[in-house]
Parts: structure tokens; sequence; C-alpha cells
């Protein structure tokens, strides 16, 4: 059954794929540079720029302090989607003469991922203190 779903799942993701790639490149080589340039520049953004920054952050905090993991999880995730989001963010492309380019409101989906993001940072936090006493490092009863 799991075989199923990993051949199903896989097979899924390759029509998504080329369905994605099909489209992009009916758009033209001017918009295909562009993605491609957007793609490998969030990629170079996070790897040598927001990985090894919080990376040095979770360093800095001896001791295994518990709340740094998820906060510093959260703000990889954070982070990455921001860069990837700028252009919506921005509203960059948005044009007067069409309304339905950017028509959502980027912004607050943003805080919303960002909400959930911290939520679930909180959790897991707060589950590792509970099950592994305080931030001290101690065990619990100690």
């Amino acid at each position: 059954m799991i075989r199923f779903a990993r051949v199903s799942l896989g097979l899924l993701g390759v029509i998504v794929t080329s369905v994605g790639a099909a489209l992009l490149l009916g758009l033209g080589v001017d918009n295909l540079v562009a993605a491609m340039v957007w793609l490998v520049a969030g990629v170079v953004v996070h790897d040598a720029v927001i990985g090894p920054l919080l990376i040095a952050l979770g360093a800095a905090h001896p001791g295994g302090k518990r709340w740094a993991a998820p906060l510093i999880q959260a703000g990889i995730v954070l982070a990455t989607v921001t860069v990837v989001a700028i252009p919506v963010l921005g509203r960059f492309g948005a044009r007067t003469d069409n309304p339905t380019l950017l028509d959502r409101n980027y912004v607050a989906g943003w805080l919303s991922l960002a909400a959930i993001t911290l939520g679930a940072a909180g959790i897991v936090w707060l589950r590792a203190r509970r099950t592994r006493g305080g931030d001290d490092g101690s065990s619990p009863g100690r």
C-alpha cells in the first residue's frame, strides 16, 4: 500500500511538473530566463545567507537552549518564504489595466503563515519543555 502511494504521488508530481514546464516554455524565452533567475537566486540566498545566518544564531546559544531550535526552524521557513514571495509582497508587476493581476492581499497571507509557523514553533518548544524538563538543559525532577 505504501509503495502504491509513493508511486502514485511520484507520478502525480511528474505530471504536474511537466504541465508547469510546458506552460512556462510556452511563455517565451524571456519569461523562462526570468523564472530561472528568480529560482536560482532564491536557492543562493537561502544557502548563502539565510542558512548560515540562522545556523550561526543557533551556535551562539550554548547550553542547548530548547527555545532556539524551534525558533531557528521557524526563521528558516519564514525567511525562505519571504524571499520567494518578494515579488507578490511588493506587488511588482501589478497593473491598473488588469486588476486580476496580484488581486489578493498577499501580506495578510504572509502574516497568516507567520502566525501558523510561530505557533507551531511555540507548540514544539512547549512539548520539548514538558517532556524533557526546563530550559536549562536539566531533566525533569532534578
